[in-house]
């Protein structure tokens, strides 16, 4: 009779060694205990098996069988039909996603991994090795206390490369606020700032990083007042905080999240055909809400910092967050900007002389205004460039028209220099007699 070939690994061989020898007497049930390392419970149901089946008593019962767990092959024959058209380049946790939320499938990532390797959609990736370790910082406590903000150059949609700006609240890791543009220039960002005080109000910091918009990198620039941006000119008139970071580390949840939504956000606009940014940006209004749903954290405390700004700041917000340049008023009361003449009125709200320095604000909607003593004086826009006069006879142009009107020779006036005062009082005397 031939007999039943059984296939045991070492850990089980090992067992059956000590069991035997259980049973044989040689040593009590607290040693086997010891030697296998489990309870005394269990040693003897091990030694009934080994008794009734001799060594096939210690192979698992399920060895051999089909998995209760294993996938249905219609099932994993649909999902690797998706995987292959829809999703072949999407990370396992993400097609996991859309697997369920698009068709119902609902498969855990782990199994999508090894779905996608099989399939050649993916590649196993090597363990990581050993990185230089960051300290983990602490959130804030409240939500508005700190935003971390920056901009994401990728390509992001379609074949041209754009970029994501992007608030992150410190406190709970929400995208409080996102917009596409086409670079990080000083007047996106003020885009960006103006929607965010629109909807949220004014945050007690900002934590960015030190690109040319948000900071002068000049060695002399450092702790010297007179040398700011435009973004630090105006962030500091409204109450704005800057904190700037050293290293991207220091900022790692806004640079985490970029990251995240370079994996997951580029797949979601390839799926809605997005290839505009004005439609990548009302994707976003939908998007964002169920994105922060998702992945978003309770905070320690949930009052919200963030300040509501006055009436008098609101109606400035357009000119503080103007692009603003110093420039000197010329002999001929001409304004010189950007290759530009501006040539002022007669008529002004206020007194202007010359050599008197004004501020040109160049607003976000396109408009030119010259700001002088808080303002805005009257101007146009000369088509040519003026001819050079050394000095205009007009000392200062002011608030009243200067007249050309002059007093009569018996104006009261002038009668006081034709005659004495002895005269003037003496022909007052004879007149009223």
């Amino acid at each position: 009779m031939a007999q039943k070939l059984i296939t045991m690994s070492e850990r089980e061989l090992s067992r059956y060694d000590i069991i035997k020898r259980l049973i044989n007497g040689e040593i009590n049930g607290t040693d086997a205990s010891k030697q296998i390392g489990v309870t005394i419970r269990h040693i003897k149901r091990l030694k009934l098996k080994v008794d009734e089946l001799g060594a096939a008593g210690l192979i698992h019962g399920n060895r051999g069988k089909i998995s209760n767990r294993k996938l249905d092959i219609e099932v994993t024959t649909k999902a690797e039909k998706y995987l292959k058209e829809k999703y072949y380049d999407f990370g396992p946790t993400l097609a996991s996603e859309k697997l369920e939320e698009n068709h119902n499938i609902k498969i855990n990532k782990e199994s999508v991994r090894h779905m996608m390797i099989r399939l050649k959609l993916r590649k196993s990736k090597p363990r990581k090795s050993g990185k230089k370790h960051y300290a983990w910082r602490t959130r804030k406590d409240n939500p508005g206390e700190l935003e971390q903000f920056d901009g994401s150059y990728h390509k992001w949609f379609g074949n041209d490369e754009s970029c994501l700006l992007l608030a992150v609240d410190d406190a709970t890791g929400k995208i409080t606020h996102a917009e596409f543009d086409y670079n990080e220039g000083i007047a996106p960002v003020f885009n960006f700032w103006l929607k965010y005080f629109g909807k949220h109000g004014f945050p007690l910091a900002i934590y960015l990083d030190k690109f040319s918009t948000y900071k002068i990198n000049h060695k002399n620039a450092v702790d010297n007042e007179d040398w700011m941006t435009q973004f630090e000119r105006a962030m500091s008139q409204v109450g704005v905080n800057l904190i700037t970071a050293h290293s991207p580390q220091a900022k790692g949840r806004v640079e985490r999240m970029f990251e995240t939504l370079q994996d997951r956000l580029v797949k979601e606009l390839r799926l809605a055909n997005i290839i505009t940014i004005e439609e990548a940006n009302k994707f976003l209004e939908k998007y964002i809400p169920k994105f922060n749903a998702k992945f978003a954290v309770v905070p320690a405390k949930r009052k919200d910092l963030h300040k509501t700004p006055i009436k008098q700041i609101q109606e400035k917000l357009p000119q503080i967050f103007s692009i603003q340049n110093e420039r000197v008023v010329m002999n001929d009361y001409t304004v010189r900007f950007a290759n530009s003449y501006y040539q002022l009125d007669e008529i002004q709200p206020t007194t202007v002389y010359k050599h008197d320095r004004v501020t040109i604000e160049e607003h976000l909607t396109g408009e030119v205004k010259i700001n002088l003593k808080d303002k805005y004086l009257n101007f146009k826009v000369l088509p040519e460039r003026p001819k050079k006069e050394i000095d205009i006879k007009l000392p200062a142009i002011t608030v009243r028209k200067i007249s050309d009107w002059k007093p009569p020779i018996d104006h009261p006036w002038r009668t006081q220099f034709l005659f004495g005062k002895r005269d003037v009082q003496r022909e007052k005397i004879l007149t009223a007699t």
